[in-house]
């Protein structure tokens, strides 16, 4: 992944907020759905595997983190179109862009909603191997949306091409420099250990409580329902004017509310109770989902985001290999599933204090302040500026032309 090379588009381009922006959208919504909702999905399947191959809680979850992590960390397979789609989204709406990322994110729970049932039907009709077959069919209908990607491009009326920018690298390592990505990246990746363990092993554990199949099942129908309107609801709220610029502030509440949700989630003891850990937790996670690509952008940038989302999604490839497995490993020891959501809800409870107190104490410059340098640094309203000097300028520092400027609603 370091070396493939981002269509960067032209500098200064103006972000459409529509147009085709919404078939992207449309595009982007499929791509997620499948790359979030398959992973999960393929949990009907665990009880199978784990009686024809005689193994442990721990060997099943291994199948779920391996797909995340070649989702995250490897860019092949989903994640050929999973990352590219989020970026091609990002650069088609910027207004709009909170709903846009919150539209697209409702995938993944609409998906879920349909892929688990499928699952289980597919199961009890063809076995695990036959449903792996044709859900694997499913998928390549994300090579349908990749193609609707098409990069934005610069009118240039009464000129010829100007000169070409050098390609950038994926992974540029310059935002290391900002301490806003480097807390985010430490709250993301801590966030992810424990954020995919409850989907991955509610099935289970309501199999284990004697539910049957098709019911057991039907809890991440209940969850993904949710999370359908939960996504939207919050790309709605972080869009509004006087929310924006707190962005930040809400994503750390959104994964406190969820570790929360796995710490009460753990004295469930019937199905009951599992349904109603599973509405909180569809809500919390929908939050999450919403808002998590959304801050980074408000962090890095429009122009480092490629390289943010990159090197975020590889570090958390790699808590994405620890966090199921882990949990496995911690039921086939105990054999007690509170202790597995009670590790899920710690590990995410404490990454929502790494972000909200990283950002408190370690960024200093406040929305406040960044609008009171803007005035001090504000050229009178008198000044007239010559259309060569504008021309000379732009030719000069073609690197400047076009870069986002950290306002209260682009910075942490």
């Amino acid at each position: 992944m370091g070396g493939a090379v981002v269509d960067e588009g032209p500098t200064g381009i103006k972000a459409p907020d529509g147009g085709w922006g919404w078939a992207v959208l449309f595009g982007c919504f499929v791509i997620t759905g499948f790359s979030y909702a398959f992973p999960k999905a393929v949990s009907v399947f665990f009880k199978e595997l784990m009686r024809e191959f005689g193994i442990g809680y721990s060997d099943t979850a291994w199948i779920s983190s391996i797909l995340l992590a070649m989702l995250y960390g490897t860019g092949l397979g989903l994640a050929l179109n999973f990352q590219p789609s989020l970026i091609m989204l990002n650069r088609y709406f910027n207004k709009r862009r909170p709903m846009a990322n919150g539209l697209a994110a409702a995938g993944s729970p609409v998906f879920l909603c349909a892929l688990s049932p499928l699952g289980q039907l597919l199961q009890d009709h063809y076995g695990w191997r036959g449903g792996f077959l044709i859900l694997g069919g499913l998928l390549l209908n994300c090579c349908v949306c990749a193609a609707l990607m098409r990069p934005l491009e610069a009118s240039r009326p009464g000129s010829g091409p100007g000169p070409q920018r050098p390609a950038r690298r994926l992974l540029d390592l310059s935002v290391f420099r900002d301490r806003g990505f480097v807390i985010y990246a430490a709250a993301a990746s801590i966030m992810v250990l424990g954020l995919f363990v409850p989907p991955v092993f509610v099935v289970s554990y309501a199999k284990d409580l004697g539910v049957p199949d098709t019911q057991a099942a039907f809890l991440l129908t209940v969850l993904g329902f949710i999370d359908i309107f939960a996504r939207p609801a919050a790309g709605f709220i972080t869009g509004l004017k006087k929310v924006r610029p707190y962005s930040v502030y809400l994503f750390s509440f959104s994964m406190f509310f969820n570790g929360f949700t796995d710490l009460t989630g753990s004295t469930a003891s019937d199905y009951g109770g599992l349904v109603v850990f599973c509405i909180f937790f569809g809500i919390s996670y929908g939050m999450v989902g919403a808002l998590q690509f959304e801050v980074l952008m408000a962090i890095v940038g429009t122009q480092k985001f490629s390289s943010a989302i990159g090197l975020v999604l590889l570090l958390e490839a790699i808590a994405v290999l620890i966090g199921p497995p882990s949990g496995g490993k911690l039921l086939d020891a105990t054999h007690v599933y509170q202790y597995v959501f009670l590790l899920a809800g710690a590990e995410v409870v404490a990454s929502s204090l790494v972000l909200v107190l990283g950002n408190f104490f370690c960024i200093k410059k406040r929305p406040e302040a960044a609008v009171e340098e803007g005035e001090r640094h504000k050229p009178p309203a008198d000044v007239r500026v010559d259309s060569r000097e504008v021309e000379h300028f732009l030719k000069a520092e073609p690197e400047k032309n076009g870069e986002v400027v950290h306002t209260p609603e682009t910075s942490v």
